[in-house]
């Protein structure tokens, strides 16, 4: 009985250690620099994840967040494939724990970056409006913010536009203009969401790179 204890004990302090689970793994911090990029609905979201890759090849640990609308014309499942990580789509559970998502998501943030954003999103920013996951997260991060517009010309050049862009440009937030050309609706003119690779060049200078 004794030497049965004893082989047991022994068995006992030579077992293997249990491996972390993916999710407490995936909790290290990383040494990549760290872009939230925020996804809202726009046609041009399809650029959103365009962008999405560039900065994964560039060397950044991309998190991405999406409105409601944004999901309807792109899936998450596509950003979390290019990421790595879940999307957060949600501004006050994680499908993973019980974390505010957006308090987490403003911590992890070394710059946030709205691509595309919309006419509906400039006008609730610049009103503090919080009504979902990127509006929430954008309330609550203290880092760099970048703010790529994309609409239709005619939305583009409205008064009550230009007057929300005047604002968020007062809080802080670098506007990386729309380009000129094609739009999905049939007009031509500015409002075309800026090529990804001049939003991945201005993360590097935000982030000094």
């Amino acid at each position: 009985m004794a030497e049965a204890r004893r082989t047991s004990k022994k068995a006992s302090a030579t077992a293997p250690s249990l491996p972390l689970s993916s999710e407490k793994a995936s909790a290290k911090p990383s040494a990549k620099p760290r872009v939230l990029l925020a996804i809202c609905g726009s046609i041009a979201a399809y650029k959103g994840a365009d962008l999405c890759s560039k900065l994964v090849q560039a060397g950044y640990d991309v998190t991405v967040c999406m409105t409601d609308a944004a999901q309807k014309l792109v899936g998450p499942l596509t950003f979390a494939a290019l990421t790595g990580h879940p999307v957060a789509t949600d501004p006050y559970t994680s499908e993973h724990d019980v974390r505010v998502e957006h308090i987490h998501l403003a911590d992890l943030a070394q710059v946030m970056v709205i691509a595309p954003a919309t006419a509906n999103f400039l006008g609730k920013a610049a009103n503090g409006i919080a009504d979902d996951v990127v509006l929430s997260t954008l309330l609550a991060v203290t880092c760099p913010v970048i703010v790529a517009p994309a609409m239709n010309v005619r939305m583009w050049n409205h008064p009550a536009v230009a007057r929300n862009l005047a604002t968020v440009r007062g809080f802080g937030y670098e506007i990386v203009e729309p380009g000129d050309g094609f739009l999905a609706c049939g007009d031509v003119g500015r409002g075309r969401m800026a090529e990804p690779s001049q939003i991945v060049a201005r993360v590097a200078a935000a982030l000094g790179r």
